[in-house]
């Protein structure tokens, strides 16, 4: 009885010490000249006090940027040509002595150009399986790979992607909706949906080698790669580079325009040092820069969905593969009866 009166009371001096934080952070401000930036400006920062408090120092965090790069002093500046876009924190720890408070300010940095739009031209049409609800397309020594959704119904199969016929699949389990995949380093990445898991396999013969967990990242939307790290979208508007070893998240990129930045972003292919992400539910695709999630490009595929029978609201573009061999790209969707080979215009 008096070790548990003895915790409640030590539970109740951190409660009462949190509220009087709470408390004195709120005689705290960052304040900016403004709340919105575009890529190249200048945020102009000071720090308030909304009534007299002494204070000994003060760190500033934004981004990767510490103190040691911005200043120790109330008022700096932080130049945004080489930062990520997108929604960050600029995060200040004030020193008063005899405790530490910590205070934030959201900033958003946005694209400075609008970015380009791209049609297409049709080179090829193939046979696609319209069974198949498409969810991560990709080519790995020739052949194409397929993984499909739909619980009690995704696989990863191996495709003649002339024909439509299947050489191979691997069908999962019941409780998993399958996602995106990727192929690196003579492994096959296939993530689920809401299962918090993703499936390793070898590409020869599509056995199953092993399993890994998300951390940071929510769910399992697209994945792909670069040849040495992974990239990994969940729904929103993070794309996260994954550790090729333990497959946990290192940072995240968010796409961003110049006036919005993106989320729900679905199937995800590498192409020509750019990562090409399929928007779930829209007809476009984006071209991102994979270091600071610039949005420099949309390709316009509305008019694709005219060319493929469709019977389902379900039915949307969602797949992207890249034969880098002869440099071709090939397009389809979910429950889509035809594969597309385009050109960029």
């Amino acid at each position: 009885m008096k070790y548990l009166n003895c915790l409640s009371f030590v539970i109740l001096l951190h409660l009462l010490s949190s509220c009087g934080n709470q408390q004195l952070a709120k005689k705290f401000k960052i304040s900016t000249d403004q709340s919105q930036y575009k890529l190249g400006d200048t945020i102009n920062v000071h720090l308030k006090t909304l009534e007299p408090i002494d204070y000994k120092n003060v760190s500033f965090q934004f981004q990767e940027l510490s103190s040691k790069k911005l200043t120790s002093n109330t008022d700096f500046q932080i130049l945004t040509s080489d930062l990520k876009l997108g929604k960050h924190q600029l995060k200040a720890k004030i020193d008063l002595g005899d405790k530490t408070i910590n205070i934030q300010r959201w900033i958003k940095i946005y694209n400075k150009a609008k970015p380009k739009l791209y049609q297409y031209e049709i080179l090829n049409t193939y046979p696609h399986k319209k069974s198949s609800y498409t969810q991560g397309l990709e080519f790995y020594q020739d052949t194409l790979y397929e993984g499909t959704g739909q619980r009690g119904a995704s696989k990863l199969m191996k495709i003649n992607y002339k024909t439509g016929e299947t050489y191979e699949y691997n069908r999962l389990q019941d409780r998993f909706f399958g996602e995106g995949i990727t192929i690196m380093n003579d492994k096959v990445y296939q993530l689920t949906w809401r299962s918090n898991v993703g499936f390793i396999y070898n590409p020869a013969n599509l056995e199953k080698q092993s399993s890994f967990s998300y951390y940071k990242s929510k769910e399992g939307w697209g994945i792909c790669n670069d040849g040495q790290y992974l990239y990994k979208s969940d729904g929103t508007p993070k794309i996260w580079r994954l550790d090729p070893e333990s497959l946990k998240e290192i940072d995240y990129i968010q796409p961003t325009t110049h006036n919005k930045i993106a989320d729900e972003l679905n199937e995800l292919e590498w192409i020509n040092g750019k990562i090409y992400a399929n928007m779930y539910q829209k007809d476009g695709v984006l071209i991102i820069n994979p270091n600071n999630g610039a949005v420099e490009g949309v390709i316009d595929f509305r008019k694709l969905k005219d060319k493929v029978d469709i019977n389902s609201p379900e039915s949307v573009l969602s797949g992207i593969a890249y034969k880098k061999s002869t440099n071709q790209i090939f397009i389809t969707g979910k429950n889509w009866d035809k594969l597309f080979e385009i050109q960029l215009k």
